[in-house]
């Protein structure tokens, strides 16, 4: 550690933070990265072990193309360190009239990509140990997969020291709002000055700035499984059931990876959450949701046993877009977070964007800016 004054300090090694401080890096600036509890860690919203990313997002294209963007970015980036991708290709499991996958079916053709439409025949067919029920046709996106997610955002760490970016293991003092901010303290009164701070610290973004943002960043708890598959049964593994999607009845499905188990989430926004001091335990409630769901869609795992659990966090926008803006007071200050749920597999494009923001001074997605903020919550990006 200097004691010198960064172009920019990134607060937040998450995915957005990782990736921004790398960028940033990689275009030419001075950079420190902090974090209070290290990358990739257990409390963090990009601190598991598994994400998924696709194209498909319904009518959005705005973040279809950023997934597009993302995934070359990312198989660079595992290209000098491991390969932490697994092309299980995602499965979305549509209704008869489902208004959602149509609009995703509208845009993967509009981008000319890589999709398969499935009637029910063909599921039934290709993946006998699903039982359809209510679905009626299916999307198969072939080149999707999954980011093994606390791995790789160690691994974009890693990556930006080698390139020059420092690192800090410290928690921050909310800022002194005023015109500009000079410096930020740790919570151990070691001062860091820079001449931008780039705040990207997911769900502790409206502990640092309650006022502005307490009310526009939910933090709500979500509820994963692990599953043990049967012995000796590979039809749950990667490369025979894909990653799945069942928007209709938010919850989604990722194959036994790496002898991890058969991962089930749901998807519905849970309670409110702290991200510091909340307790990481799965609910009876929220088990037997995704019991109930196994036995109806995945009868062969009705009674599989639970291998692990986790307790995650989203931080939610009003309608699940994500913030990145410039501090609507301190002019040197940018807000990059609200991933909301979605946002792991967008961390390269969220990087690129920052630094064409800060460097260039691009135009703003007024979709991420903070005017678009609302207090009530009304989600419209899944």
């Amino acid at each position: 550690m200097h004691s010198m004054t960064y172009d920019v300090a990134v607060i937040g090694a998450g995915v957005f933070g990782s990736w921004t401080a790398y960028q940033l890096r990689l275009a030419g600036a001075s950079v420190l990265l902090i974090d209070a509890y290290g990358p990739g860690n257990s409390r963090a919203s990009s601190g598991g072990e598994s994400r998924i990313i696709r194209l498909g997002y319904g009518p959005d294209e705005l973040y279809s193309r950023s997934s597009q963007r993302s995934l070359v970015l990312w198989l660079q980036l595992f290209a000098k360190t491991d390969n932490l991708f697994r092309k299980t290709g995602l499965l979305w499991l549509a209704r008869e009239h489902d208004p959602y996958c149509e609009a995703t079916l509208a845009t993967l053709r509009g981008l000319n990509a890589n999709y398969e439409k499935l009637v029910h025949d063909d599921l039934v067919r290709r993946f006998p140990q699903l039982n359809p029920g209510p679905i009626a046709w299916g999307i198969l996106e072939p080149d999707a997969g999954v980011l093994l997610a606390r791995r790789a955002v160690q691994a974009v760490v890693s990556q930006a020291k080698a390139e020059g970016v420092d690192y800090l293991e410290a928690a921050i003092s909310p800022p002194i709002t005023s015109q500009t901010l000079n410096a930020i303290q740790t919570t151990y009164r070691k001062e860091i000055v820079a001449d931008r701070f780039v705040f990207a610290c997911g769900p502790w973004l409206p502990k640092l700035f309650p006022e502005l943002l307490r009310e526009l960043i939910h933090v709500t708890r979500q509820e994963v499984v692990f599953f043990g598959v049967p012995p000796g049964d590979k039809s749950f593994n990667q490369g025979v059931l894909p990653a799945w999607i069942d928007f209709n009845e938010l919850i989604y499905g990722l194959p036994n990876l790496d002898g991890r188990g058969f991962k089930v989430a749901i998807d519905a926004h849970g309670p409110e959450f702290d991200p510091d001091t909340g307790e990481r335990m799965v609910t009876k409630e929220g088990l037997s949701v995704m019991r109930e769901y196994l036995a109806r869609r995945l009868p062969r795992l009705a009674n599989a046993p639970v291998l692990e659990t986790r307790v995650c966090q989203y931080e939610n926008t009003s309608n699940g877009d994500f913030l990145i803006d410039r501090h609507p007071e301190l002019e040197n200050v940018w807000l990059v977070g609200g991933g909301s749920g979605h946002g792991f597999k967008h961390g390269p494009a969220v990087g690129e964007y920052v630094v064409k923001m800060i460097f260039e001074g691009g135009t703003i997605e007024k979709r991420f800016s903070l005017a678009t903020k609302e207090r009530v919550q009304e989600r419209k990006v899944y």
